[in-house]
């Protein structure tokens, strides 16, 4: 891969982690002891269309130890963004379709995150949830919010740097 490639890649993760961060803080839904942030979502999905399954999981990763390091987020951050983050890269690696990666968001963070999530907050955050199922409604809302918002920005912008640099 060309060098001038992977400096666009590297700059497009960091606007996005950029973005994601600061973002994050400024559209927060509370959710028990979850902060759920529709951005970190949105990011998600971009991040899998334009630059991978790897690169989304790493700026999922990025983006929730960065909010966690601000104050700005909780540790239910990580599997609220880090399950969606791989699901849609690899459903959109596998279709190539944009709403292959909004669905992989939705059911990554809705399902899998918000089921991950259970056992961080009552065993780590000390709070007494009604049941596993507790965060899936808000965190399914949530990363639903998220995912659509970016397939709407996928709708009215190009790929940077050309087709899905990320996904051949």
């Amino acid at each position: 891969m060309k060098a001038g490639m992977e400096t666009r890649r590297l700059v497009l993760a960091a606007l996005l982690a950029a973005l994601g961060t600061w973002l994050a803080g400024a559209l927060v839904v509370p959710v028990g002891v979850a902060k759920a942030t529709p951005v970190q979502h949105a990011i998600n999905v971009l991040a899998a269309v334009w630059l991978g399954p790897v690169w989304a999981v790493t700026l999922a990763l990025v983006i929730s130890t960065l909010r966690n390091l601000l104050g700005i987020g909780t540790l239910l951050a990580f599997p609220g963004s880090l399950f969606g983050a791989a699901l849609a890269g690899l459903f959109f690696r596998m279709t190539r379709h944009p709403g292959a990666a909004v669905a992989g968001e939705v059911v990554g963070t809705g399902l899998l995150g918000a089921l991950v999530a259970f056992p961080i907050a009552r065993w780590l955050l000390g709070q007494e949830v009604a049941a596993w199922f507790f965060y899936i409604v808000p965190f399914t809302a949530s990363s639903a919010v998220g995912a659509l918002a970016a397939w709407f920005i996928l709708r009215l912008l190009p790929a940077p740097g050309g087709a899905h640099p990320g996904n051949r």
